[in-house]
């Protein structure tokens, strides 16, 4: 329809804005339906309909009759930080710096208060502007190490069992995974044995590095088998990848919580930190997972590509948190922090284990961390239990978890989600437990668990 001649040029200009924007005729938008389908496809990394670890415990716990249930699955803490950390925290919320971005490379009082932490372990003191980059937690760390390093078609060796997050980080970047599996001690099924007694085969590790191998990634202390790699694994480790060229990515976001001797592998030698990135985490050292700060530690040469990846994926992280975490790291020597740690995870370690010698079940006796790896061989599940479709074709440890949260009403994580299809059945009568929970939590799981007595099969 035709303007009316008397409205003004300005008066029409609605008018004209809103033909502008008025929809085509239907047959212009009609695309068939497979088109569309295919518009609307997921990325194939974010594709997979097959139910994770955590949907699943988490299906079990609210399915459960026995409420509420004891999450001993997930390793959050079930306590707050100590109270210098929160004061630290709450204090920062009052300051206008703290509440603004902050540099892309973390806040200057933190990186200067994780050098002056780290000097007595690494035997120098780090250069916080140019050696330390802080990340939103240690996970978006590590995936700024493997954005930085890995084109696609590097490959990337992981160790068996591997936290999950390693996966899809280095396929993100298009990396290919060259696992090597972990061994449990063979009588680990019989008896109670030190967690160091989990092995690596030299010889398989050697052969599985390439001209392609761009990285290798370290867990020590280890999550979730709770070993602590040794000074000579480490040395063995570290001399394979010098050879090649192999950037050393270690992740010890438990490196305050040790029970054994425990060796940082970049301070081997200079050499060896040359080609060493560290990841750590606040969330780990100040009980407070939900902070999301991070940090890797490493020579400029390599720290300078970490963060600039990390300003691509996030460009700065969590101001006041940062300012807190400095905080905690200033004082907590004089709190005499990092002793009681250890004092308290090692007691909560011992409590909760009490449960497994009283029943006779062997177990991997933790030298780091706070995670226990537990071997139900002897749980007999009874026959023709009515497991849900997607849990009975999964290994035996899932449904060792699905029948734990079932009938005991405690969950734990069943650790073959940690391993590739083909290794699963090396963990399939193990779960893991997180023992970062307070002490009447667990208490309650402790009886609970004595449930399991009548499933104990007789020798």
């Amino acid at each position: 329809m035709n303007c009316p001649a008397f409205l003004s040029a300005a008066a029409r200009r609605p008018l004209q804005i809103a033909a502008r924007v008025r929809p085509p005729r239907q047959r212009q938008l009609h695309i068939s339906a497979a088109a569309m389908s295919q518009k609307l496809q997921p990325a194939a990394r974010v594709a997979s309909q097959r139910q994770d670890v955590w949907s699943i415990v988490n299906e079990a716990a609210a399915a459960s009759p026995k409420q509420p249930i004891i999450n001993m699955g997930q390793g959050f803490f079930g306590y707050n930080p100590p109270d210098f950390i929160l004061r630290a925290a709450k204090s920062a919320l009052d300051r206008v710096e703290c509440n603004q971005y902050s540099p892309t490379r973390g806040r200057p009082r933190l990186k200067q208060a994780i050098a002056d932490a780290y000097a007595p372990h690494w035997g120098r003191r780090l250069d916080p502007d140019t050696e330390i980059t802080i990340t939103t937690g240690a996970n978006e760390g590590m995936l700024s190490a493997f954005m930085a390093f890995i084109e696609p078609g590097d490959e990337v060796i992981i160790f068996e069992p591997f936290f999950d997050q390693y996966i899809s980080n280095i396929e993100m970047a298009g990396g290919k995974i060259v696992y090597v599996p972990m061994h449990p001690p063979p009588a680990g099924g019989e008896k109670t044995l030190s967690a160091g007694e989990w092995t690596i085969d030299f010889e398989f590790l050697e052969k599985a590095v390439t001209p392609r191998t761009k990285m290798l990634v370290l867990n020590t202390p280890h999550n979730p088998v709770g070993k602590v790699y040794s000074k000579q694994e480490l040395e063995r480790i570290a001399d394979i990848c010098l050879k090649n060229q192999v950037i050393i990515l270690s992740d010890e976001v438990y490196d305050r919580l040790f029970y054994v001797p425990f060796t940082r592998i970049a301070t081997l030698s200079p050499e060896v930190e040359k080609i060493t990135l560290t990841v750590g985490s606040a969330g780990k050292n100040f009980y407070a997972t939900g902070w999301r700060v991070g940090w890797l530690m490493g020579p400029a040469e390599l720290i300078q590509y970490v963060a600039a990846a990390h300003t691509r994926i996030c460009y700065s992280s969590v101001s006041p948190l940062q300012e807190a975490c400095a905080i905690g790291f200033e004082q907590a020597d004089a709190e005499g922090f990092w002793d009681q740690c250890i004092t308290d995870m090692k007691n909560k370690m011992d409590r909760f284990n009490q449960v497994w010698d009283e029943l006779g079940i062997p177990y991997s006796e933790p030298e780091g961390g706070y995670f226990v790896m537990v071997n139900l061989a002897k749980v007999q599940l009874p026959d023709g239990y009515p497991f849900p479709p997607h849990v009975a074709d999964r290994p035996r440890d899932f449904k060792l978890a699905w029948f734990l949260i079932q009938e005991l009403g405690v969950a734990a994580i069943p650790p073959s989600e940690f391993y590739t299809d083909a290794n699963a059945h090396i963990v399939e009568d193990y779960l893991r437990f997180a023992v970062c929970k307070p002490d009447d939590v667990l208490e309650t799981a402790k009886e609970r668990l004595r449930g399991l007595k009548k499933y104990i099969r007789a020798d």
